[in-house]
């Protein structure tokens, strides 16, 4: 059965979040960081690109076998859709347009969307900016496990069995733990990606929705890349609640490992967030990091210390 972690609550404490006194004082100390500000100009060219690539993929797939099509979903398609996640993320921010065009991000985020085979983006983007203001707060900080979960994967093979079905929890978890009502871009993200879905399906058959759908699962658990779910905010160290992660991956999703910049600056878009830490390394060079998401994989199923419940929660904020 393996080792049973070792803690049995959350890490419960009683003061701000980090970030935001971070940035005041980066801000009073080096007042040009207000030039990293504002989009990725690049930003929508490359979603535009992975969709296309993804289309011409699911083409040739048709043909394929199952057991290939498994292959490349999870050494490929899954590659290029948890990237295309990252995308929506860095859109949530309105880092594609910038904030004086909303509505062009969200239509961005709706069709970069697509080849995931499910519709997430503007549902991530309502809970995932309270994540960033409510950091740890244990009404609204749904990135945080629930304590069902907790109490049920604390084992070797269970945090094992966590890790695969992750992509499952992250994405449910908001509509049972913080549930809102549905709002129309919400409606028209699933009408447009259930629309998209019907006509590949009728014009290329099912093993591209296959390969859709079991990329974006598989790439989101498992996975090499999936190391930043654990990597950004479990307490591997005590005290430390973000944590970056400064490797190579980075290159291919959009530099979500710099966590701690990200945190501190989510108007920063992340093709500039290593000018950030070049900036300011005073307040970063000594912040504990990662430099394998592999390796925070691993250490998460094998270390009795680590598990679903190493995580920073803070009593619920009063007011909105």
């Amino acid at each position: 059965m393996g080792a049973k972690v070792s803690r049995t609550d959350f890490e419960w404490v009683y003061t701000q979040e980090p970030h935001a006194t971070r940035r005041k004082e980066i801000m009073a100390k080096y007042p040009q960081v207000k030039k990293l500000y504002g989009p990725d100009e690049k930003l929508k060219y490359i979603v535009v690109t992975m969709v296309l690539v993804q289309l011409v993929v699911m083409y040739f797939v048709k043909n394929m076998s199952w057991t290939n099509i498994i292959i490349l979903a999870y050494c490929f398609g899954g590659v290029i859709n948890h990237s295309m996640s990252l995308a929506i993320h860095e859109i949530s921010h309105n880092l594609a347009f910038g904030t004086s065009n909303i509505l062009a991000n969200r239509i961005l985020g709706i069709f970069g969307n697509l080849p995931l085979g499910v519709p997430v983006s503007v549902t991530f983007k309502k809970y995932h900016l309270e994540h960033h203001r409510y950091q740890g707060d244990e009404e609204k900080d749904v990135d945080i496990p629930s304590r069902l979960e907790a109490r049920f994967f604390t084992r070797t093979y269970t945090k094992l069995l966590w890790v695969i079905l992750q992509p499952l929890f992250y994405s449910l978890r908001p509509f049972f733990m913080r549930p809102k009502p549905l709002e129309l871009l919400e409606l028209i993200n699933i009408i447009v990606q259930v629309t998209f879905d019907l006509i590949v399906y009728y014009f290329l058959g099912v093993k591209p929705i296959v390969y859709m759908i079991s990329g974006t699962l598989l790439a989101t658990g498992l996975h090499p890349m999936a190391g930043h779910f654990i990597s950004e905010h479990y307490m591997f160290k005590k005290g430390y609640e973000t944590y970056s992660y400064y490797g190579c991956l980075n290159a291919i999703t959009f530099n979500v490992g710099y966590h701690n910049e990200h945190h501190d600056f989510p108007f920063i878009a992340g093709s500039k967030l290593p000018e950030l830490r070049k900036l300011a390394p005073e307040y970063y060079d000594n912040l504990p990091c990662h430099t394998s998401w592999v390796k925070v994989i691993w250490d998460f199923v094998f270390d009795p210390d680590i598990g679903p419940y190493s995580r920073v929660k803070r009593p619920a904020a009063k007011v909105e």
